[in-house]
């Protein structure tokens, strides 16, 4: 094997104009057959010198593999939230995707070592204890053959996001200013956002529910079958929260409602007037203190008022009417919250890119795509 890498190396250099090449003396027939049989071995080092990637291997990332079998777990719980099957093409842009996000991953992954910033097993070690914390250990073993899992696959997954969490909070979040003059430059472009008719109510919620659907809406696709599996999972949420859990931590590994499940459960201002609409919701909120939580109250739908699900509000904050100044320590918080997150998500982005076009990356299924259009 080293006599084929010095060979390919030494062909490399001939090739750049290191060495010339002569031509066998006419003269000398003995030279000639030597400089044949030379050439013959040259020939067959180089043809072993273009890697033939192994079909399991989908994709490099300066040299570390990315295998089939990755991608294909991923796909196959992908397949399990879909409607309907995909057309082969759907199914092959579905892979390709999930490729892209296993090299994102594998760079940062990288990245994260070399900035000595890779989670601790104590650390995944509590994160997985919260996570089976809702769930007795039989439901939380059920969750996972529903989805295709082994221990060892989310142990995985939360190791790769604390040491994401990590990185992003070093190389970006950290190094994000926001100035006074960008807070007011905000305010005056939306200062009629902070003129108010009548009070408002910032919530958050946790939502379960009974209903059969195919898909959750949380990052651990956690969904209660039946009426009986919904009040276990929120009474074992609400234990959580009792106990000082992080309710935005839980809204967005366990809610249900997947237009505020990635969001930490944060449903935004809610006027008063549309809150006193449902007596139970507004009687159960308006007793609340910022920072405070209901009890878990029913979800009912249509007219004969059917019990479908639970939730759970906390009050995050409560506007009153009227126009907010900009010198309103909690428009200022507002702001500059908003405009912090806005310029994080950003700066991930081009943080990425860069991280990608630094790396050695190879698509090996992506070229195998190209070369069977048809």
């Amino acid at each position: 094997m080293q006599q084929a890498s010095l060979i390919c190396r030494t062909s490399a250099a001939r090739r750049n104009g290191q060495h010339g090449h002569s031509q066998p003396a006419p003269r000398s027939a003995r030279r000639f057959i030597l400089h044949t049989v030379a050439g013959a071995l040259l020939l067959t080092a180089l043809a072993g010198c273009k890697r033939t990637p192994n079909p399991d291997v989908w994709a490099t990332v300066n040299g570390h593999p990315i295998m089939k079998a990755e991608v294909d777990k991923y796909y196959q719980n992908k397949l399990a939230t879909l409607q309907q099957a995909p057309t082969p093409d759907e199914a092959s842009m579905l892979k390709l995707e999930i490729l892209h996000q296993r090299i994102d991953e594998e760079v940062i992954r990288q990245r994260a070592e070399k900035l000595h910033l890779v989670a601790t097993d104590a650390e995944v070690d509590a994160k997985l204890a919260q996570l089976k914390a809702p769930y007795t250990e039989q439901q939380f073993d059920d969750q996972l053959r529903a989805k295709n899992l082994t221990l060892a696959d989310v142990r995985h997954d939360i190791w790769l996001s604390i040491t994401t969490n990590k990185v992003i909070n070093k190389e970006i979040d950290s190094k994000i200013n926001i100035t006074d003059l960008d807070v007011a430059n905000f305010y005056n472009l939306h200062k009629a956002d902070f003129n108010l008719i009548e009070p408002q109510y910032h919530l958050a919620q946790i939502v379960v529910t009974s209903i059969p659907t195919p898909q959750a809406g949380n990052l651990q696709n956690s969904k209660a079958h039946n009426d009986g599996d919904a009040r276990k999972k929120i009474q074992g949420l609400h234990n959580q929260l009792e106990s000082g859990g992080d309710f935005s931590g839980l809204a967005l590994n366990y809610s249900e409602d997947p237009n505020t499940a990635s969001n930490g459960g944060d449903m935004g201002f809610i006027p008063e007037s549309q809150l006193k609409a449902n007596t139970e919701v507004f009687g159960a909120v308006g007793k609340l203190r910022p920072g405070q939580i209901t009890d878990i109250l029913p979800i009912y739908q249509g007219p004969s008022k059917r019990a479908i699900g639970y939730v759970i509000y906390k009050l995050i904050a409560v506007e009153p009417a009227g126009q907010h100044p900009l010198s309103d320590p909690r428009v200022q918080q507002l702001i500059r919250q908003q405009l912090r997150d806005s310029r994080s998500r950003l700066m991930q982005s081009a943080y990425y890119e860069v991280l990608r076009d630094e790396a050695r990356v190879v698509s090996y299924y992506a070229e195998d795509l190209l070369k069977n259009i048809h």
